[in-house]
């Protein structure tokens, strides 16, 4: 006589029928997807790959010639490049990551890095990878800021000290740009802090998220440096890695038989990419190569050679890591690590 019975049973069937259609062909759906997604990177290198493909030419044809002990030292120097910058991005916040992951992080951020212009493939990885390991979106906003300032200042002590320190280096004011071009630049750097400054004032619902990333930025770097295990890596790891590289300029340099000194040779490539970092381009390529040529010419290194150098620190930086670096990005974002 009840209806219960009835209503009983029916119930839980009709959800399990409704709840099977939802979740089966999803999973299939999202496999594939995910796959494609993990291609993409590989795909975006056998593009710039075809496009520069003169470049990876004579670069290979100019190494086949060089002492292959000296490149060996400039891979090294490469892949030290990475553990540095892992130290800079743990450095640069308070929560615990891991070591491992983060070292992969940073492998794919330098492949990320050479295809997109100031350094935003980088820091779009590296913050995809902090959210994933939890960290909040205006903390890993913050520990960005924090990287790139870091890495701008630490730059200058390097600099001073090898002008200090080598008499046969170039004078300074040598390889600063002159006239109309050290007009803009000054301009450029002055500007740009200004216009971040107005954007907040001037547009209102900027307001509010500016002064959270403000206030989240000066609250973790007073935290951080009250603990060594964060500003030691930070700052340590900030002047090792232009330093990184400018060693693999000059192990190139050494295998290639240019005529100048170690120091010499690591000097201009720090000079070369403080004058031309401000230029965004994909990995500092283009400014800091042509600005790099001119500083070894400047020397008196032979044009060839200096051309030969810039083209073999290239390779050895972006075109030998790029394909590892993209098979480890697409191995993170298929483990959902990114």
């Amino acid at each position: 006589m009840s209806l219960l019975p009835l209503d009983g049973p029916a119930a839980p069937h009709a959800h399990a029928d409704d709840r099977h259609p939802r979740t089966s062909p999803a999973a299939p759906e999202r496999r594939p997807l995910g796959r494609a997604l993990s291609l993409c990177p590989l795909l975006l290198l056998g593009i710039w790959a075809a496009i520069d493909w003169h470049a990876v030419r004579d670069g290979t044809a100019r190494l086949a010639t060089a002492d292959p002990w000296w490149l060996l030292a400039g891979l090294v120097f490469t892949g030290l490049g990475w553990v540095a910058a892992a130290c800079v991005r743990q450095g640069a916040i308070p929560d615990r990551l891991p070591k491992g992951l983060l070292l992969a992080s940073q492998v794919a951020a330098g492949a990320a890095n050479h295809l997109l212009p100031a350094s935003i493939g980088a820091h779009a990885v590296t913050v995809r990878f902090l959210q994933r390991q939890g960290v909040p979106l205006p903390r890993a906003t913050a520990s960005i800021a924090l990287y790139s300032l870091v890495r701008a200042l630490a730059k200058t002590p390097l600099l001073l000290v090898f002008v200090l320190a080598t008499p046969a280096a170039m004078p300074p004011a040598e390889i600063l740009p002159e006239g109309r071009t050290l007009l803009l630049a000054v301009a450029g750097l002055l500007l740009v802090p200004a216009a971040a400054a107005l954007l907040p004032a001037l547009i209102r619902p900027l307001r509010r998220p500016a002064l959270n990333f403000v206030r989240t930025a000066l609250t973790d770097a007073r935290h951080l440096h009250t603990r060594p295990s964060r500003f030691l890596p930070l700052w340590c790891g900030a002047a090792a890695a232009p330093l990184l590289q400018a060693c693999v300029v000059a192990s190139v340099g050494m295998a290639l038989g240019v005529p100048l000194s170690w120091p010499q040779l690591v000097f201009a490539f720090l000079a070369a990419s403080t004058a031309a970092g401000a230029v965004p381009a994909p990995g500092g390529m283009g400014p800091i190569d042509a600005a790099l040529i001119l500083t070894l010419a400047g020397y008196g290194a032979p044009l060839s050679l200096a051309t030969a150098t810039v083209i073999g620190y290239r390779v050895l930086t972006v075109w030998l890591p790029l394909l590892p670096g993209m098979l480890v990005l697409s191995a993170l974002v298929q483990r959902k690590v990114l």
